[in-house]
């Protein structure tokens, strides 16, 4: 069933569009030197404090983001059209001493009224520099496993994380923990960390159990003359609890690859879950080639395929699933899409086509045949 959008929801299609026209005209009609520095200037605002001395605090700046998308989904079994907010972060980050960075950032959600504006913390840590090689993070942050779970939002090469990554990552993505992470050699990297499973909107490790997240990755790229070529072992075990944040997996298994050289990129991710209660186990894989034409558009194109052993296990992503809510056993979706950088990551334009359909052994209602088309706004500071 369609569900509209509601009040000013109906002019932001209008008001993306508008902004698209007006970046690019900006970006076309003065030298890509000037754009850079003249959003250089714009984006030097968040920075509000430096120092040119030894005391405590070195420097203080905002952090955040805005992203705004407009989605429009029609399938055999329903349909989903809306423009929304999809994201709104705001904070500071500080270095002290040149040893701690504080980073504080809320998530609020500019769809609601202002009494539901306020949605949880999402970074709330410091991060120690032990050593050159070596920091350790304390508190509430994201623990990313997966390709695009270890991608921020801020980074993505399209507008929704992979739907590999929404059925196996813990999509409410920031728990209270103690993470390390650092360099082994020039081309061995890794992380360890353990956390609450705890859905507290703020600090909290009391309600839930805990999981721990080891990940390593190795750089490949100089012995193979590329510009990148990193491949990522991921292993989460994930303590079982009814009340924990966490997708039902006790063992979530990912390897996940980046390659980039000239104009062409590719990222790869095969993962697998063993899922406890209800939750069958699956497996699924992902390949996304790019391309650049410039340094300002970027052809990407995705393939990604999940499979349950049972029925039900497998979801479906985020607009999809408001136009269909059930779930099914094997899923297959076909992207492409173009990223307009007009800042870099910092400020850029994305939309995308996709086909996407699921099967339903069950049949009791996940069943899915459809198209999509998502397009939105991306700025960050």
């Amino acid at each position: 069933m369609r569900r509209p959008a509601l009040g000013w929801h109906h002019a932001l299609p209008t008001i993306l569009g508008v902004g698209l026209i007006f970046f690019a005209a900006l970006a076309v009609a003065q030298p890509a030197d000037n754009s850079q520095e003249r959003y250089q200037r714009i984006w030097r605002h968040a920075d509000l404090y430096q120092s040119s001395g030894d005391g405590l605090i070195r420097d203080f700046s905002l952090s955040g983001r805005l992203q705004a998308d407009y989605a429009w989904f029609d399938a055999d079994e329903g349909d989903y059209d809306a423009a929304r907010w999809r994201r709104f972060r705001f904070g500071f980050t500080s270095l002290l001493a040149d040893q701690f960075t504080v980073r504080l950032e809320g998530d609020f959600d500019l769809n609601n009224s202002a009494s539901d504006f306020y949605q949880r913390l999402t970074d709330a840590h410091v991060d120690w520099q032990v050593t050159e090689k070596t920091s350790l993070k304390i508190l509430k942050h994201s623990a990313g496993f997966t390709l695009d779970g270890i991608t921020s939002s801020k980074k993505l090469l399209t507008p929704e994380r992979n739907n590999l990554t929404n059925n196996l990552w813990f999509t409410a993505e920031y728990f209270t923990g103690i993470s390390l992470s650092g360099k082994l050699d020039k081309r061995l990297s890794y992380k360890a960390g353990v956390f609450s499973s705890d859905d507290s909107d703020e600090w909290g490790i009391s309600n839930a159990s805990y999981f721990t997240h080891t990940s390593l990755s190795y750089d490949w790229a100089a012995g193979l003359g590329l510009e990148q070529a990193q491949v990522t072992l991921d292993y989460v075990y994930n303590d079982k609890d009814p009340s924990a944040n966490t997708r039902d997996f006790g063992h979530v298994v990912s390897v996940s690859s980046r390659w980039r050289h000239a104009n062409w990129g590719l990222q790869t991710d095969l993962s697998a879950g063993d899922g406890y209660y209800d939750q069958s186990d699956i497996w699924g894989l992902v390949l996304m080639p790019s391309y650049s034409f410039t340094e300002m558009t970027q052809l990407v194109v995705r393939y990604t395929y999940l499979n349950s052993d049972g029925d039900n296990g497998v979801r479906l992503n985020r607009y999809e699933n408001r136009a269909v809510s059930g779930s099914g056993d094997e899923y297959d979706e076909f992207f492409a899409g173009v990223n307009i950088f007009f800042y870099g990551h910092k400020m850029k334009w994305q939309s995308g086509l996709q086909y996407t359909s699921m099967e339903d052994a069950a049949h009791d209602g996940g069943e899915y045949d459809g198209w999509g088309f998502t397009t939105g706004l991306r700025l960050y500071w």
